[in-house]
């Protein structure tokens, strides 16, 4: 409904902004990512979502238009409402909260207040599909081989294998299977070494 409001920037609190629009002064709930990136100027535009309940009209705003977004997507989620989506904007910037999506990092998500490990399973499950087509996950899915391998890497270590040898192993298990899990990672490259 309210895409966007700018004006004059009347009060800023780490929680809310205050946006003087032709005489009419709009409070609007922020991240702390956004008030990060407030500028210095007293004029301000913020991309907006105007959440509506029966007893209330609350409008949350965001300096980035992704940031709104992924807002969006967190609050479709059963058991991630308004508040807990903007606590994790605060305490996640929006590429992290993508990573972990993407990556279904369970501990990332969950390590939000208020998300428990349910809530957490349940927004990897509707929104991991929605993030990978609307991002870049090339980066996202180096990042998690990365991750992988490096678990691979220290379990053939304990198991007393040289690094070179299991590195080598295990780049070879990634070029033929490059979304591999750990286990799969470790089991392929044990039938190599």
């Amino acid at each position: 409904m309210i895409a966007q409001i700018q004006g004059k920037l009347i009060e800023k609190k780490p929680t809310n902004v205050v946006i003087d629009c032709n005489g009419v002064g709009y409070n609007i709930h922020i991240s702390l990512h956004t008030f990060s990136l407030l500028p210095e100027n007293d004029f301000l535009k913020l991309y907006t979502h105007l959440h509506i309940k029966e007893d209330t009209h609350t409008l949350y705003g965001f300096i980035e238009k992704s940031e709104r977004e992924i807002f969006k997507l967190l609050i479709s989620v059963s058991g991630i409402g308004t508040s807990i989506a903007r606590t994790m904007l605060s305490s996640l910037s929006p590429k992290q909260v993508i990573h972990a999506l993407a990556a279904a990092d369970v501990a990332t998500i969950q390590s939000v207040k208020g998300i428990g490990a349910k809530t957490a399973q349940r927004a990897i499950l509707d929104l991991k599909d929605k993030v990978l087509k609307l991002y870049d996950i090339d980066e996202i899915s180096n990042q998690t081989n990365n991750r992988s391998k490096e678990e691979a890497l220290s379990a053939l270590e304990v198991l007393g294998y040289n690094r070179k040898q299991a590195e080598k192993a295990c780049n070879a298990v990634l070029k033929t299977t490059p979304d591999a899990n750990v286990e799969t990672i470790i089991k392929l490259a044990l039938q190599n070494l």
